[in-house]
């Protein structure tokens, strides 16, 4: 079977994962708008899918306003 192509939506999510993930290994993630280091792998992971959610509408809705657009 052919491979399916990833939406955009869940390619922004996906990218998002893989970024703030990264954040985390590097000791660089904070909770928040200049909170204090997550240290927790379970916390880190909430964080991820919370962005990927978050970037996954907005990829969404630029989608529906260019299709609007047309």
């Amino acid at each position: 079977m052919a491979a399916k192509k990833k939406s955009p939506a869940k390619k922004a999510a996906a990218k998002k994962v893989e970024k703030v993930m990264k954040e985390y290994k590097e000791g660089t993630l904070h909770s928040g708008k200049g909170g204090p280091v997550v240290k927790s792998r379970e916390q880190a992971i909430a964080i991820a899918l919370s962005e990927a959610g978050q970037a996954k509408k907005a990829v969404a809705k630029k989608a529906a306003a260019k299709k609007k657009k047309k």
